[in-house]
């Protein structure tokens, strides 16, 4: 009889059991739910009403996933940042001077720029919660992540040289929509990213190179390369004398379409243009063609002195998906004195320049955000004059220092990482350095800086230390700066600094990661520009 009982008692328990391993599978799913959750509303002002907006977005999506998860806090961000834009166009009325008028006017720029950025990255979000697979979803996902994180710090910097009155006031407003942002991007970096991992494409061998082109224009691009302009088909053509479409490259950018997906050449015949360009978000996959390095020529003077901020100095300035630019010079001659003063601004996703030369003194070349390719470009300058917070792959490149104002030190990079979980960087390879003044090799701008150069010729007068600090102690114990393989007269270790964030890289593996192929995830666009790349470490 007891016998009985106990089966009777066994077969009562038994589907308890089964419920206990489900509920036990359910309250793990709920903690890392809840963690994810915590994770995303870190620091936000009002943390109460961050996570109850989030679990309200999560009601509808069934059982909750990391994915899911990431999903409303991108949501959450992109939201943020349209009312952020709204708030600041409020402020309009307190500035008191032609600079705060600027500042505004980047702040609302740039917070659409991460507007489009968050938006790229929902929709990116939403096929991969749908069940598309892509070797590009990572790196799309870093990348836009990375800028739209850095475009609120471009906006408060600005306002320098103001009284910084208002400046504290947006300072203010672009706080939340800040940290929604960094907990996005460490939520992603959490779930989907391992630092140095092997490269996705594992046909590709390191030291080798498999193709002559990066990935990432159509096939029809790379023949553009190859084709002089009179042998190629044109959309365009611009000319000073008259015989083109257009007297001025800014009139042929106003008349191309907006938003293009495919690929709108314009020809810029040689002669010096006394103009300053500004191609937006909405120019996309444009091609400018010149005649060559010095005989198409587009020049300006904007600079900070004249009460312009560091942002709108730049002769030519890009923001358009997918921009090429082949055999032009991008020129600002205001000289030292002048500080800041831009040549060419690039806040272009998958942007390629081949054959170009950005000619300034202090901050020459801003590679402000995104996947940035150089291919046998020539940059001179001074002071930071390859500055930003890009992800850049420079390839045999010549690098010249000019005389700076007195006092002053040559730095060549000042890269602006500010997140460690942002994927971008400086990687200059298979380049030269000809300095005809003392030089740096860089400085850190910012707390997180990232640059390194691999199988760069170093001329002799490039310092016995290398890099220089910013101020103190200042980010060296967090920035990552590397050299590997260099070689010339400036190229010995034995009197490098000793900072903790320095490396003297040893291996290949370690090398490259900092490679087109897998820094800017060159392999899934940059043989489709058509411009000549080295995916790795070999020929």
């Amino acid at each position: 009889m007891a016998l009985a009982n106990f089966f009777m008692i066994l077969a009562l328990f038994l589907p308890s059991i089964e419920a206990l391993s489900n509920v036990t599978s359910s309250v793990q799913q709920n903690l890392s739910t809840q963690a994810l959750l915590t994770l995303a509303c870190t620091n936000v002002e009002n943390q109460d009403s961050c996570l109850s907006n989030l679990q309200t977005a999560l009601q509808n999506t069934g059982s909750p996933h990391p994915n899911s998860i990431l999903h409303a806090a991108l949501r959450a961000s992109l939201n943020e940042a349209r009312q952020t834009i709204d708030m600041i166009t409020k402020f309009n009325s307190l500035s008191i001077s032609y600079r705060e008028q600027l500042a505004i006017e980047d702040c609302k720029e740039l917070l659409d720029l991460s507007v489009s950025e968050l938006a790229w990255s929902l929709a990116e979000m939403k096929m991969i919660r749908a069940g598309a697979t892509s070797p590009d979803y990572q790196g799309n996902l870093k990348a836009w992540l990375s800028a739209a994180l850095s475009n609120q710090d471009t906006c408060l910097e600005g306002f320098e040289g103001t009284d910084r009155r208002l400046e504290n006031f947006i300072r203010g407003s672009l706080k939340q929509v800040t940290q929604l942002i960094t907990n996005v991007l460490a939520m992603y970096t959490q779930l989907h990213s391992l630092p140095f991992k092997p490269p996705r494409n594992n046909s590709t061998k390191i030291g080798s190179s498999t193709s002559k082109f990066p990935k990432w224009m159509t096939d029809g691009d790379q023949e553009l390369m190859h084709k002089s302009p009179v042998g190629m088909h044109v959309d365009a053509v611009v000319a000073l004398d008259g015989t083109g479409h257009y007297r001025t490259i800014s009139e042929a950018i106003y008349a191309a379409p907006g938003y293009s997906k495919r690929r709108y050449i314009i020809y810029v015949k040689k002669g010096v243009y006394n103009e300053n360009i500004d191609m937006k978000k909405k120019k996309t996959n444009i091609m400018l063609v010149g005649d060559g390095i010095g005989a198409t020529v587009v020049t300006g003077n904007r600079n900070f002195m004249q009460g312009w901020t560091t942002f709108r100095t730049a002769t030519v300035a890009v923001s358009g998906r997918g921009f090429i630019a082949r055999d032009m010079t991008f020129r600002n001659t205001a000289g030292p004195q002048h500080h800041q003063a831009v040549a060419l601004r690039v806040d272009s996703d998958q942007s390629a320049f081949f054959r170009c030369s950005m000619e300034g003194y202090q901050d020459t070349l801003y590679a402000h955000s995104l996947r940035q390719f150089y291919r046998e470009c020539d940059i001179y300058g001074t002071i930071d004059f390859i500055f930003g917070n890009g992800a850049a792959v420079l390839q045999n490149c010549k690098i010249y220092s000019r005389v700076p104002l007195p006092l002053q030190k040559v730095t060549i990079t000042a890269h602006g990482r500010k997140n460690p979980n942002q994927n971008t960087g400086f990687s200059i390879q298979d380049s030269y350095i000809l300095a005809s003044q003392p030089t740096y090799l860089g400085r850190p701008w910012k707390p997180f800086s990232r640059t390194v150069f691999i199988n760069t010729y170093m001329g002799a007068l490039v310092q016995p230390r290398g890099w220089l600090e910013w101020y103190g102690n200042f980010a060296l114990n967090t920035l990552w700066y590397g050299e590997y393989r260099n070689y010339g007269p400036g190229a010995s270790l034995s009197g490098r600094v000793k900072w903790p964030g320095y490396h003297i890289i040893k291996d290949a593996r370690t090398a490259n990661y900092f490679t087109a192929s897998r820094f800017i995830d060159g392999m899934s666009w940059l043989p489709a520009t058509g411009i000549k790349f080295k995916a790795n470490l070999g020929n």
